[in-house]
């Protein structure tokens, strides 16, 4: 029998463990002197760079919609520490730095997290879609990505509504798994963020406009059947173009998708 990780005894162990890595984190950031995005302006940069809007109450297999309701309320929390926030050249953007931790006594709710790789829920669960929103956005631009985590591998609900290609998500977890963006342009750049009755909303705006424009798309996207285990392929691509004529002037793969399938898939999808 494999030896249980110490995490993995009880909830308590689980708990100190995970605290343990919550310490580390602040203890790194400490010493390494991260200039932090900190200042907010009321007034919106001229340049529009990207904008998405991401369906709140989305239906996940099984998933109970409450928690969905839920995630509603934790997001509007969690956009107010971010909604309006600049991001000046060598400053970076770290999630979790402007939101803090999610408790219920700021009034957030359970809603659905993701552990072990499978469905769970927790007092301010539903930030990786906020998370999903902006690293959307900041494909479509300068920034630099310091810190990304993915969901392991795992392809955990059948797409509904799916408007961005699969593998473009993030996993975050208060605080050592964060989202983070570096500025290493000359450029500032802000982040606008709102809920309304349906969606999520966001945009990414700039002081001057961008040298290039950024296209992301998927190829090679197909299910396939491996020793009696679906898995989700694809290859996504990144394209950087002339914003004058278009012209593409380079293609970069960022993600190579080879998830395993956690729902039934219909058998005409399976090569």
């Amino acid at each position: 029998m494999k030896r249980k990780l110490f995490c993995e005894i009880s909830p308590f162990t689980y708990r100190l463990s995970t605290e343990k890595e919550i310490l580390k984190r602040h203890l790194k950031d400490l010493s390494q002197k991260t200039l932090f995005a900190k200042e907010r302006s009321t007034t919106a940069l001229p340049e529009l760079v990207w904008q998405h809007n991401s369906l709140i109450r989305r239906r996940l297999g099984n998933v109970n919609m409450q928690l969905q309701e839920n995630k509603a309320t934790n997001l509007a929390l969690a956009v107010k520490h971010i909604d309006r926030l600049l991001i000046r050249p060598g400053e970076t953007f770290s999630v979790w730095k402007c939101i803090g931790r999610t408790t219920k006594r700021k009034g957030y709710k359970e809603g659905l997290t993701i552990a072990k790789g499978q469905p769970a829920q927790g007092i301010g669960g539903g930030m990786c879609q906020l998370s999903n929103l902006i690293h959307w956005m900041v494909l479509h631009s300068e920034l630099t990505i310091t810190e990304h985590h993915h969901h392991d591998g795992l392809d955990l609900f059948p797409d509904f509504g799916r408007q961005i290609p699969f593998g473009t998500g993030t996993s975050i977890s208060y605080n050592y798994l964060d989202y983070r963006v570096r500025n290493d342009s000359d450029n500032t750049y802000q982040l606008r963020l709102w809920v309304d009755e349906e969606y999520l909303c966001g945009e990414l705006r700039a002081a001057e406009p961008q040298p290039h424009t950024f296209h992301i798309h998927i190829e090679n996207e197909r299910f396939t059947r491996e020793d009696g285990v679906v898995y989700r392929n694809g290859e996504v691509y990144r394209d950087i173009l002339d914003p004058a004529t278009g012209r593409c002037l380079d293609s970069q793969l960022i993600r190579t998708n080879h998830a395993k399938v956690m729902y039934e898939c219909p058998e005409e999808l399976i090569e």
